[in-house]
This record gives structure tokens, sequence and C-alpha cells, in this order.
């Protein structure tokens, strides 16, 4: 079970919408920044960006960081990066194949962190 957390952004695309994507990650980390712990979510599409160095391209650009280098600093000051499990079944993608980095959670999972956090922002 993922430990609770003060900020929770829940994430719904991949690379098709790297401006989301980007914005997961930047909000994130200020809120690290802020003192806070911060956990993203992937979710439905969002899943694929568990797969290792999925961030790696994505790059909106000025005044945003690329998004692997906001994802390196997110996990760096603690952040957490969980991903639906049953998402991932739903888009074909083995429990096996993820970042070893990020952790599978379940639906239950995924309200528990949402209920008990001080705040959100959902990207669908």
């Amino acid at each position: 079970m993922p430990k609770t957390t003060d900020y929770v952004s829940t994430l719904f695309d991949n690379d098709n919408n790297p401006s989301k994507v980007t914005i997961a990650l930047t909000m994130a980390g200020k809120a690290l920044e802020k003192g806070h712990s911060a956990t993203i979510i992937l979710m439905v599409d969002g899943v694929r960006l568990a797969l290792p160095n999925a961030f790696d391209k994505i790059d909106i650009g000025a005044p945003f960081k690329p998004a692997a280098e906001l994802l390196k600093a997110f996990m760096e000051k603690g952040g957490q990066l969980l991903v639906c499990g049953a998402c991932l079944k739903h888009n074909g993608i083995e429990e096996s194949a993820i970042d070893e980095r990020f952790e599978i959670i379940d639906a239950g999972d995924v309200i528990d962190l949402v209920m008990s956090a001080k705040g959100s922002l959902q990207l669908s």
C-alpha cells in the first residue's frame, strides 16, 4: 500500500498530450518544493508512461522543463509515482514491463489516496 500523501495528481494521458504530462509533473514538483508530499497516479492511457524512458521525448518548451528532467527531480525529492494495475491490464502492458521506480496500485488505493489528500489536480 502506498503511503498517504498531501497532494495527488491523476494523469489519464500519455505522450499523446504532452502538455498535460508536463503540467502534472510541474505541479507535483511544486508541491514538493513547498514542503508537501506529492503523488502522481497514472490511469487510463497514462499507464503507457510507466514504461521505461517513456518521459524522455516529452518537451513542450519554455518556460517548462522537459518531462524527463521534471520526473527525475520529482522522484529525487521523494515524490511517488503510482500506476493503476487494472489500467495496465486493459492496455495490454505486463506489470513486469514498467519502470521499477513506480508502484502498481488498485482502485481502492486510488480512492484512499484521493480521499486522504489535502488537495488534488485531476488531469483527465
